[in-house]
This record gives C-alpha cells, sequence and structure tokens, in this order.
C-alpha cells in the first residue's frame, strides 16, 4: 500500500470531485458518417458536417435537469476534425456548409453551459488522423498541438476541464512540458485529465466501473484502452478517478444502436458503482444529424436523474442527528424506522486516510448490535446499500486509520422498492 499520509489535494480537485455527475458529448464530423469507427481509414469530407438544428442549450440543459454538474465536448477526436474554426487546419467547420463555413461548436457549447452553469470541458485528442506529419515530424506536430490548445484556451473564457485520451498515441513522444506549461500559464485553474500533469485519472475502463476498493493517491495511471501499460508518475500523487462510459453502444450518434439504450437500472447500478465508489461518472450522449441529444436518451436521462432523487433527495437523518464517540459516530433514534441505503463521505482536505470502517444498526425488537457491513476506503463517498431493515440506531466506525479520521458528511436512507 502507497504512503499517502503526506498527500493533499488541491481545492480545484476537492471541487472536481463534488461535481461528481457530468455528461460526456461525442459530436463532429464522425456523427454524419453511419458505421465509422476510431481511426477509420475511409475519407470523410467537412461537406457532411449539417446539423442545422444544433442545440447545445437542449444537451445542457438535459444534463442539468439530470442533476449533472459538467460536462464534456469533443472538441477534437481522433480522426481530427475541429469542432470549431481553427486557424491551424483545413478540417474543420470553418469547411463546412453548416451556416455558411461561420459555425462553432465549441463556442455553442461553452455558452450553453455558462447559461446553465454547468461546468465546461472539452476532450481534445492527441493523436490527430488527420495530420499527416503526426508521426513524421514530432517537433512540427507539438507546435500544431500547442497552437490549437492555445485557440480553445483564449477564445472562450474559463475551461475547467481539457480532456485529453491517449488513445492512438501509444509509442509517441509528445513535449509535454511545453504543452503543459502553455496550458497552465494560459488557464492556471485548468483541470487534466490523465495526461501530461494530470488532476484526475481515467478510471482503466469504458464501463463506469470503479475498483473496490478506488484510492484518489496513485502512482501510476492507466493510459489507453488498446493497452494494458500503465503511465508511471514521479510518486503518489492526488488523483481522484473519473469513471466514463456510453448510453448506448456507440460513443458518437448512429441510427442502429437504440436497442443498445441501456435501462434506468443499469444506469442507476453504474452510479452505485462509480460515485457510490468514491469517483465520478461521465456519461456519454452521442447528439444526432441534427445536432440534438435524440429524445429515447434524454427521457433515460430525466428518469436517472428522478431516481437518484427519490433514493437520495430526503434522507432520514444526518450527520447532525449523530454524536461522535472516539473513531464513531452514532445515531439513534427514539422510534424505529427502515433503512436500506447510507452514504458517508470522509472529510479529504488534509488528505485520505480511512483505510476501513464497519456499520453496525441497533436492532428493532432487541435493541442489539449487530455489524451489518464492512468496508475499506470511504474517500469523496461511500454509498451503502442494504436489504431493507428496521433501526433504533446506526453506528458508523473507523477501525483503520493514517491519523485521526474526520467525516464531512454521514447521511440514512430508505428508498424502498
Amino acid at each position: 500500500m502507497l504512503n499517502t499520509s503526506t498527500v493533499k489535494p488541491t481545492a480545484r480537485q476537492l471541487a472536481f470531485q463534488d461535481w461528481e455527475f457530468g455528461l460526456f458529448v461525442h459530436f463532429g464530423l464522425r456523427t454524419f458518417y453511419e458505421g465509422y469507427a476510431d481511426f477509420d481509414e475511409r475519407p470523410m469530407s467537412p461537406e457532411a458536417f449539417r446539423p442545422d438544428g444544433l442545440d447545445c442549450e437542449q444537451w445542457i440543459r438535459s444534463a442539468k435537469e439530470a442533476g449533472m454538474q459538467y460536462a464534456v465536448l469533443t472538441a477534437k477526436h481522433h480522426d481530427g476534425f475541429s469542432n470549431w474554426p481553427t486557424a491551424y487546419s483545413s478540417f474543420s467547420v470553418a469547411a463546412s456548409p453548416w451556416k455558411d463555413g461561420k459555425g462553432d461548436v465549441v463556442g455553442e457549447f461553452v455558452a450553453a453551459c455558462r447559461k446553465y452553469d454547468v461546468k465546461p470541458g472539452l476532450y481534445y485528442s492527441p493523436f490527430d488522423g488527420s495530420a499527416d506529419f503526426y508521426a513524421a515530424d514530432a517537433k512540427s506536430y507539438d507546435d500544431y498541438f500547442v497552437n490549437q490548445i492555445t485557440e480553445l484556451l483564449t477564445d472562450y473564457g474559463d475551461i475547467d476541464i481539457l480532456w485529453f485520451d491517449g488513445c492512438g498515441s501509444e509509442g509517441h513522444e509528445y513535449d509535454w512540458p511545453r504543452i503543459i506549461r502553455e496550458i497552465r500559464r494560459m488557464q492556471p485553474n485548468i483541470l487534466i485529465f490523465n495526461m501530461g500533469d494530470p488532476d484526475f485519472r481515467w478510471v482503466g475502463n469504458e464501463d463506469g466501473i470503479a475498483p473496490v476498493p478506488c484510492w484518489n493517491v496513485v502512482d501510476s495511471t492507466d493510459f489507453s484502452i488498446l493497452t494494458e501499460e500503465k503511465e508511471k508518475l514521479d510518486g503518489p500523487l492526488w488523483l481522484p478517478a473519473e469513471c466514463d462510459v456510453q448510453m448506448r453502444s456507440n460513443w458518437f450518434y448512429s441510427e442502429h444502436d437504440e436497442h443498445t439504450l441501456k435501462s434506468r437500472d443499469e444506469l442507476v447500478g453504474l452510479y452505485y458503482q462509480s460515485i457510490g465508489r468514491g469517483c465520478n461518472l461521465l456519461l456519454n450522449i452521442g447528439p444526432d444529424r441534427e445536432g440534438l441529444l435524440p429524445a429515447p436518451d434524454v427521457d433515460r436521462l430525466k428518469e436517472l436523474g428522478k431516481e437518484i432523487e427519490r433514493r437520495f433527495g430526503s434522507p432520514v437523518a444526518t450527520l447532525e442527528q449523530c454524536e461522535r464517540n472516539g473513531n464513531q459516530w452514532i445515531y439513534r433514534t427514539d422510534t424505529a424506522h427502515l433503512l436500506d441505503h447510507i452514504v458517508v463521505q470522509e472529510d479529504l482536505t488534509e488528505g485520505e486516510f480511512i483505510r476501513s470502517y464497519k456499520i453496525t444498526i441497533i436492532t428493532s425488537k432487541s435493541h442489539r448490535a449487530e455489524t451489518v457491513y464492512e468496508g475499506r476506503n470511504i474517500g469523496h463517498k461511500a454509498i451503502i446499500r442494504l436489504p431493507a431493515v428496521k433501526v433504533r440506531g446506526v453506528i458508523l466506525e473507523v477501525t483503520e486509520a493514517d491519523r485521526e479520521p474526520a467525516i464531512r458528511s454521514l447521511s440514512f436512507h430508505y428508498a424502498g422498492e
């Protein structure tokens, strides 16, 4: 186990962890090419890019209504098509007939985020299939990389997340010191995903599932879905994990995958296995060829938001009704009631110290203390789901900790069926 007792998060990292739930938006030229896959060698023309009904406010309004607090748009995916009118490539929205070449998806996306108070993030693929000098001239490509990132970070105001996808970059050397220096100079508060100088990391799969336990401090990161190789870090770093997953079987819109739309129950399960294990959840929906989130996906997203609110929006009791006795937090009730969820958050301001804990209930009839759950890390959030049980009290006990444990939040819930 890593020695993590001296590793602390930044205020921005703690803020990111509080955002918890975000919308991933895969949209671009590939949206208009049915059946194309990552690194597809078939050509694509900007002539096909015609999202005549584009409504980024519909995207972000739907996200907000579901309880999402941030959103990440593919500004440029692996194919290299730029969703903004970049000066450094002819392969962009400016070469399309959409709005007579004067459109800007990135601009409309960021404006919608600001309108609905959702944190804007931009996905940028370091690999670029449209740049014929990518492999042949690494220095020229680094110039191109920095120039495009400069446009994204100077033309649209504050951007909260820069999301780097390592897929396709296996074996390629970027001038990360230069790239990161420029990013941090332009936007010191930006959060970088997984590459270069990361502030948060990929969980290591595209299934939306965090492992147990999932610690906030790591000394390596998973690099790409195409390799088992890990990127070694310069010692232990605070890098909270984010779980990304698709609403359907494809990242980009397809005419033929509506039958793969995840059910509400599966999405709730992913919520437990990501946010409920202390990670963020980034759920992808691919806008259609009009430029709208498909109606079935929006309906399912709203169902998920309503179910999360139903389960966790009205706690029976909270930390305020508890008393502390050493490493125990004790809740007592005069009237026995049903319980099926406990939500606990460690105070991570000074770091992550809790290594194991247990939940004990005071039974309704016999008033006996019975342990019903044992866990490892709590981290940002642990959602403990129990078979419904009638209780007269609950004891949260930290059984192992590196330092004096601190609990930020504790709540008790009964959701029923």
